[in-house]
């Protein structure tokens, strides 16, 4: 089962992987909003959005940032799904995307970009680590049989 969350969105409110339930999800982690990579994944997963929910798939991003940040990053980018914050990266944790991981060769701690695709009882179908910030989006819907 994917771990649980009630976490704060963007807009203030909290959304919880329960109210989530009956639905597919794609969550997808990643370190750090506004930067060039992360803001290359989310408008790939914006772009790609209305295909993702014509298949059942509601797209959450997460990561460490306050909600305020994820507040100007949606607006700057004009993102369109959920963005929420894990400020003390207990669930970005539990899920196995917040460890050691390799930056330009050297070993260091944080957000490990993956995505999680859960179904609609809330357990984890696939759960992609490392991923990169560019075509990442392209290569889950082809894996995911959308394209």
């Amino acid at each position: 089962m994917a771990p649980d969350f009630a976490l704060t969105t963007d807009t203030g409110e909290t959304l919880s992987l329960k109210e989530l339930r009956g639905r597919k999800v794609v969550l997808y982690a990643y370190p750090a909003a506004m930067t060039p990579g992360c803001t290359k994944q989310a408008c790939d997963f914006r772009d790609s959005l209305a295909s993702l929910q014509a298949a059942g798939y509601e797209v959450v991003g997460i990561s460490p940032d306050k909600p305020a940040k994820l507040a100007q990053f949606r607006e700057r980018d004009a993102l369109t799904f959920p963005l929420v914050s894990d400020q003390d990266k207990s669930v970005l944790t539990a899920y196995g995307a917040y460890g050691e991981k390799q930056l330009y060769g050297k070993t260091v701690t944080g957000v490990i970009r993956s995505t999680f695709v859960l179904d609609e009882e809330g357990r984890v179908e696939r759960a992609l680590y490392n991923v990169k910030a560019t075509g990442h989006v392209a290569k889950l819907r082809k894996d995911l049989g959308l394209d």
